[in-house]
Parts: C-alpha cells; sequence; structure tokens
C-alpha cells in the first residue's frame, strides 16, 4: 500500500503526462517518415527516384520544348518507404518529418508537389543541360586540382569528355620518343 502511495503522490506532483498534441507541439522521432520532398537544386532529372517509387507517386515529365522537365511527387499516392531518398544519386529526394498528412477526401489532388526545371547552356557549345550539383562536383574532382569543379559542372558531357580528353593527351608520351623494346613473354608455361 505505501509504494502505491509514493506512486500516487509523486504523479500528483508533476501533473499529467498525456500529451498536449491538439493544443500544443509534441514529440515527432527523428527518424519519422513524413512527406516526400524534392530540392530542384540538386534534381538532374535522371528518373532513378520514379523508377524505385513502388506507389509510383513520382512522376517526370519533359517539357514539350525540350528546355526542361517538371518533376512530380503526389503526396496522397506516396507509401512512405523512402526508397526515393536511399536512391538518389545527388540527395534531391528527401523525407521530411512533417506527419500531419490527414486530410479531407476532396483535397487530395491539390497534395502533391511539383517543381519545373529548366535546363541551362553548356559553357562551351551551349547545348541545353542539367548542371552537375555543386556538392558533388566538388567531391567528385577533389583528388585533382588542376580542374575546377564550378567550371566542369556548367559542361555538358561530351565536353567534359572532350576536357578530359585533353587533360590526357598531356600525359601520354609523344610517338617520337623510343620506348625500351619490351618482350613479350606468354603466361603459359613453353617446353624448349
Amino acid at each position: 500500500m505505501a509504494g502505491f502511495l509514493k506512486v500516487l503522490f509523486r504523479n500528483l506532483l508533476e501533473g499529467p503526462s498525456t500529451d498536449p498534441f491538439p493544443l500544443g507541439e509534441t514529440f515527432t522521432p527523428a527518424r519519422l517518415r513524413g512527406r516526400a520532398k524534392v530540392d530542384p537544386t540538386l534534381c538532374m532529372g535522371c528518373g532513378v527516384c520514379r523508377h524505385v517509387c513502388a506507389a509510383g507517386a513520382i512522376n517526370i515529365t519533359h517539357l514539350p520544348d525540350d528546355s526542361g522537365y517538371t518533376i512530380t511527387i503526389w503526396q496522397n499516392s506516396c507509401c512512405l518507404c523512402a526508397s526515393c531518398r536511399h536512391y538518389c544519386p545527388t540527395g534531391a529526394m528527401s523525407i521530411s518529418d512533417d506527419w500531419h498528412s490527414a486530410h479531407p477526401e476532396k483535397e487530395k489532388f491539390d497534395r502533391l508537389e511539383q517543381h519545373t526545371i529548366k535546363y541551362e547552356p553548356c559553357a562551351h557549345c551551349g547545348t541545353l543541360m542539367r548542371p552537375i550539383p555543386a556538392h558533388l562536383a566538388q567531391r567528385l574532382y577533389a583528388k585533382n586540382p588542376d580542374i575546377d569543379p564550378e567550371l566542369i559542372r556548367h559542361l555538358c558531357p561530351k565536353c567534359r569528355q572532350i576536357e578530359d580528353a585533353k587533360r590526357n593527351a598531356c600525359l601520354l608520351p609523344s610517338p617520337s620518343e623510343e620506348k625500351p623494346e619490351e618482350r613479350v613473354t606468354s603466361a603459359a608455361p613453353t617446353r624448349e
């Protein structure tokens, strides 16, 4: 009986321990899966998120004039599996901790996130393309001080390949240099 009175007295002093949610903020766990979001500055339009979406809640549509694309996330269809976040190569997809997803049926088509992303011209040839995100370019070219990541990220894949070939051409020996004669031997044992 003394144990019961001790617990009762402690609970009276501490007050109610219920969640104040409707009237105040509530605790949200750090790893809670809420709404899927896309960062348009990082999105490359590769379509990996659309491909791995279990619910088919992500759609990427190219603009009719090929000047960009529109990415749409239907929050009403999203099953919160976070596959889009896991497989996104640039980190553009994320899952927020916003768990307020209750809505009337008539608003289901309004629950979407949509961004139209325009292509930019290549710095060398002018071909429309999506530049590599800055943080990704920094990481890709961190070990080579000869490459300016800010310049290379604004080149289309073909121009990046040409620039890479120009750098590597300086490292190759010229054909006029004589190479020492190398004797090629077989790995298989031979009988003499």
